[in-house]
């Protein structure tokens, strides 16, 4: 298998591996969840920081209050009009970012060095010991929960999150070797790396814009274990049968391995799952065939019981106890956008959660269900980009079974193009599900919920682009009726 060149080469390449605090480093997508993290640890690191996006938002007002130059919209003269002193050492995109990028273009026009994830990581995190954590799904919920046990331990770990951990946020240079990163497949980026222990989630095809075939994107997984240091580890979930293909590749002439899951083969296993009612999953370990304790989860759903098992495989491998970890995963409540509670208002429960895959819906209803068993389930799903629509139709129309009403929105098109291929009435023609509807507008959908939903009822907004609003204006509509409901109440209802 080829590996990518992780040699530093460039003299800013070097000047970043040596954290040197007079590198200028402009990142276009400052904003986005790719980058915005990796924009906190520069600032940490002293290194001067410039960016844009195409709006301001919540992040890039932090990165604002903590140094950062801003600016809003990518036009070329955001790099033309700076003077030679200030001007960047190294231009790192995000990437949604084309070729017809204005900023991209004034960067190759002033002879800049422009670089993806890929290229940049590497020379950030050449000094460090880095856990590299890769999968199609739960990458940023077990990103989160090893960062919670190795902080709270004691261990001040680097680390970069696709998501914000509450008392923690999404990213943060940290004092000790260790540095805990997502480690995103899309672009080929965790290519670019050289871990020291790596966690699978799951191999499962996604991003078919980047890998046409499930054998083209299991390959690339086997590729990413070939970068793992080979006195390193790697840690994979036993339950997952392309996580499974790929340890039966890669085994025997790869670094060590650990197996997690419920299967028996798994060196940390999970046995005796039981739901706690409101709350998560209690569950009984074994690891290497000895009873190694129990413990008790916040999050729900058997698929945070494995991601909880990865971080505690990693936390062993840094030579934390289980009695240490264990409390820290027990502490663990989630982060933005998974399984997240929104509020509740009128007796209706507003959750929302980043899945767009059809195995994260399924997972992510599901935990819902166990949750809510008695409650009426109101899922809000809005797929996510017209490649992944177009290739998996009939699962995305398969996954929503657990619900008791779905709606289909629009199409969220992300860094592509409406082509006409695939529409969202086509998924909703896809599925048979005896009670979903295709609602294409945001408004139209938040409309129709607040018309329909009562009291005791549960919604979910599900995906990975701004269906998000939906859930949030439901809540203001129904909390706004509460706090008007006393008025009319003294003037007896009527005017």
């Amino acid at each position: 298998m080829t590996r990518k060149r992780t040699a530093i080469t460039e003299p800013w390449e070097s000047r970043l591996a040596d954290a040197d605090r007079s590198l200028r480093v402009h990142l276009i997508g400052m904003g986005g969840t790719g980058l915005n993290a990796i924009a906190q640890v520069l600032l940490e690191m002293g290194i001067t920081v410039s960016g844009s996006d195409r709006t301001r938002n919540a992040a890039v007002t932090q990165l604002e209050a903590q140094g950062a130059r801003f600016f809003e919209g990518q036009r070329a003269e955001n790099l033309t009009e700076l003077t030679e002193a200030q001007r960047p050492d190294v231009v790192l995109m995000s990437s949604a970012v084309d070729e017809s990028n204005p900023e991209r273009q004034a960067a190759a026009t002033l002879g800049l060095p422009t670089v993806k994830r890929d290229q940049f990581l590497p020379a950030l995190l050449a000094r460090r010991t880095l856990i590299a954590v890769a999968g199609a799904h739960g990458k940023s919920t077990t990103t989160a929960m090893i960062v919670k046990v190795l902080r709270e331990a004691g261990i001040d770990c680097g680390y970069i999150i696709g998501t914000t951990l509450p008392g923690y946020g999404s990213g943060s240079a940290g004092t000790s070797p260790y540095f805990v990163l997502e480690a995103d497949e899309y672009d080929h980026m965790f290519l670019g790396l050289s871990p020291t222990a790596a966690v699978i989630t799951n191999v499962e095809w996604d991003h078919p814009d980047i890998y046409p075939t499930p054998a083209s994107y299991r390959r690339a997984f086997m590729q990413f274990v070939d970068l793992v240091d080979r006195n390193g580890i790697v840690i994979s979930c036993a339950d997952d049968p392309g996580a499974e293909q790929v340890r039966a590749y890669c085994f025997s002439r790869g670094p060590n391995w650990i197996a997690y899951g419920t299967e028996a083969g798994a060196e940390l296993r999970a046995t005796n799952l039981r739901p706690i009612p409101g709350s998560g999953t209690s569950l009984d370990m074994i690891w290497w065939n000895a009873p190694a304790g129990s413990m008790k989860l916040q999050v729900p759903g058997e698929h945070n019981v494995r991601n909880a098992l990865a971080a505690l495989a990693v936390a062993a491998w840094c030579g934390i106890p289980f009695d240490i970890a264990v409390p820290g995963l027990e502490a663990y409540g989630g982060t933005a956008r998974r399984f997240e509670l929104k509020g509740v208002a009128q007796g209706i429960t507003v959750y929302d959660d980043y899945a767009h895959h059809p195995t994260e819906v399924e997972a992510t209803l599901s935990a819902a269900r166990r949750r809510h068993p008695q409650q009426r389930i109101w899922a809000v799903f809005q797929p996510h980009t017209f490649s992944r629509t177009r290739h998996m139709l009939y699962r995305m129309g398969d996954s929503f079974e657990v619900a008791d009403e779905v709606i289909v929105t629009d199409i969220y098109a992300s860094r592509e193009q409406n082509d006409g291929s695939v529409s969202a009435a086509e998924l909703v023609a896809a599925s048979g599900h005896p009670h979903i509807h295709h609602i294409g507008d945001l408004d139209a959908a938040t409309e129709y919920l607040c018309a329909h939903l009562e009291a005791g009822d549960v919604l979910l907004t599900l995906g990975a682009g701004d269906g998000y609003r939906v859930g949030e204006a439901v809540l203001k509509h129904f909390a706004e009726q509460s706090t008007a409901a006393p008025a009319d109440a003294a003037t007896g209802g009527s005017a």
